[in-house]
């Protein structure tokens, strides 16, 4: 024979537990998916953002400018190994196109993926001669203040005829600077951009 116990009457107390408030589920679950929504907002925008920050800093750093390190000598006293600057690649792509004088950031012609800083000295179709160490532009003498006298060089060069569309180019530490003299002119598609301003060390800022 199979024995049955008999049921238990519920307390009252057992029957408040099982009571809930009708909806309280459906408040959770309503809550959780708002959040949910939230969460998935904040992280598109996130990711929106980051996007167009990549973009722009791409655009900054193809066509805008760029943060560069002198490695060497050849532009003292001008500029020092370990000087940080800035250089302007809009300058040249926007803006004209570059002038004598110029500091600017160049591809080597012999290894283009190597960088150097020097100065323009002689635009295309001038004509270049050195005579102990001074220089001459369509045999004019060039003003060369910022070369002092022990950065000077006493080489004889020249004369040579710049082509169309290279530029002739020498660092300021004349007779520690390999350039033109050396390894010949420099092609306009191998000009990076003009240095516009060291920033490092902070107490030698300058504007070129």
């Amino acid at each position: 024979m199979t024995m049955v116990e008999p049921e238990t009457p519920a307390t009252d107390e057992e029957r408040r537990g099982d009571e809930r408030p009708p909806g309280l589920s459906d408040d959770h679950s309503g809550q959780r998916a708002h959040l949910l929504r939230r969460v998935r907002h904040e992280l598109l925008g996130a990711a929106t953002t980051f996007s167009w920050v990549a973009v722009y800093t791409t655009l900054i750093i193809t066509f805008g400018f760029q943060v560069a390190r002198v490695e060497g000598r050849s532009m003292e006293p001008t500029l020092q190994h370990q000087d940080k600057l800035i250089v302007n690649k809009a300058a040249y792509r926007f803006f004209g196109k570059p002038q004598p004088g110029d500091i600017v950031m160049l591809r080597y012609p012999r290894d283009p993926e190597t960088t150097y800083v020097k100065r323009i000295v002689a635009d295309e179709r001038d004509t270049v001669r050195i005579e102990d160490g001074r220089l001459y532009v369509n045999e004019a003498l060039q003003p060369d203040a910022f070369v002092p006298a022990v950065y000077r060089s006493h080489e004889n060069f020249g004369p040579e005829v710049v082509r169309d569309s290279y530029y002739f180019v020498m660092g300021d530490h004349r007779n520690q600077s390999s350039d033109s003299r050396n390894w010949g002119q420099v092609p306009e598609k191998y000009i990076i951009g003009r240095v516009q301003l060291r920033w490092w060390p902070l107490n030698q800022t300058r504007l070129f």
